[in-house]
């Protein structure tokens, strides 16, 4: 998977880059999905109350997101059928087979808690259906039509104690594919214990950004006016995660460059040369300085509802590429370091291949069709319309 370039010495063994754009691919979903957890966790546990209208609606995005995290690597597998093994054959030291058990657990908590806050409009549902929409809901309620204040609030009671666990456990999810690249000593550029804090905030950012634009999209399509508190309130978080996140990756540079390590002369190189353009022009510049200049001027604006809608739009936008740009100069970039230390290779990424871009975007298309499914299923939107209808009374009565 590599073409032309190769400068300085490479070992014979490593002429091949052997991790695509599906690598890639893997950390930016799993990113994806530990964000919208969280900030759905800003309500359910925070008691953020400006983030109810897209509360549950996060959950159903992580959901999705999460339903997919495992494609790219069992279809970069050359038998995926093996991935499996790791759940039935336990290696208390492999941080791959941790995953196993992070990410089922991790699985289990969001489908619980997901379950818990619909189980009223489930039950509703399975009373006012028939045929197999009945059979349908009445299995999702389990049977049970008990929608008692009582039990509705031992259910909400139960769902933020979920939520409060999948915190750490959505950390973990995430964090520990930085860990991954952190823990491999023999590459510089992965060889950092902020990996895991940088990926983790990343995710974080990711989430959000891919949230707030997800809000839009459905309020749109829906004809149905968009909470511009929620929205503005999404993006002061997105606004103070990304800069978390832009303080640890330059902290991280910046040690590297301190240092003054052996390995500095090819990581300049890198820098200067293989990513220059990924790192500086989409991951800090349109990934990060745009975003935050554009975040900071939706602070200062008063009044200007369409105006902010747009550019936390723009905003959003240009992070979720300069998070994918992140991935790609750690996953693509590290390996394009030689283990010599004294030259460095070329990836060119292919459409049509088995691990090329084709089999990428498709995988990146699948969270969203399932998404459709899920709020088809269990629509969030009541909590959407709620919210906007009442500050729409209320600005009727003043006029």
């Amino acid at each position: 998977m590599t073409e032309g370039l190769i400068w300085g010495f490479v070992y014979p063994n490593e002429v091949e880059i052997q991790w695509s754009v599906l690598i890639v691919l893997y950390p930016y979903i799993t990113g994806l999905v530990a964000g919208a957890f969280i900030a759905s966790s800003l309500y359910h546990v925070f008691g953020k109350e400006e983030i109810r209208p897209v509360a549950r609606f996060a959950l159903l995005t992580a959901l999705s997101f999460l339903l997919v995290a495992t494609m790219p690597l069992l279809t970069h597998l050359g038998h995926p059928e093996r991935g499996i093994e790791i759940m039935f054959t336990p290696h208390l030291t492999s941080a791959m087979s941790g995953f196993g058990y992070i990410y089922s657990f991790y699985l289990v908590i969001v489908a619980v808690e997901i379950w818990l806050s619909f189980r009223e409009d489930i039950v509703k549902m399975a009373l006012n259906s028939s045929g197999w929409r009945e059979l349908l809901y009445s299995g999702l309620a389990l049977f049970s039509y008990d929608i008692s204040e009582k039990a509705l609030h031992e259910d909400e009671k139960i769902a933020k104690k979920l939520a409060i666990i999948g915190i750490p456990s959505a950390a973990f999810l995430h964090g520990y594919v930085g860990f991954i690249f952190g823990g491999i000593k023999a590459n510089p550029w992965w060889s950092t214990p902020l990996m895991p804090i940088i990926f983790l905030m990343s995710a974080i950012v990711s989430g959000i950004a891919l949230l707030i634009l997800l809000y839009i999209a459905s309020m749109k399509l829906r004809k149905h006016p968009i909470d511009h508190k929620c929205l503005e309130s999404l993006a002061h978080y997105l606004w103070v995660f990304l800069i978390l996140d832009v303080a640890l990756e330059l902290l991280e540079i910046v040690s590297m460059k301190y240092e003054s390590l052996e390995e500095i002369d090819i990581i300049n190189r890198l820098l200067s040369e293989k990513i220059a353009f990924t790192f500086y022009g989409v991951q800090l510049t349109l990934g990060i300085l745009i975003p935050f200049v554009l975040l900071l001027v939706i602070g200062l604006l008063k009044n200007r509802d369409t105006l902010k809608m747009i550019l936390i739009s723009i905003s959003s936008v240009c992070v979720l590429i300069g998070v994918f740009a992140m991935r790609w100069n750690v996953v693509i970039g590290g390996q394009e370091i030689s283990k010599s230390l004294s030259g460095t290779l070329t990836y060119v990424p292919v459409f049509f291949h088995p691990e090329g871009v084709l089999p990428a975007l498709v995988i990146m298309t699948l969270p969203f069709i399932i998404l459709l499914v899920v709020t088809y299923i269990l629509p969030p939107w009541k909590d959407m319309e709620e919210e906007t209808t009442q500050m729409g009374s209320i600005l009727k009565k003043k006029s």
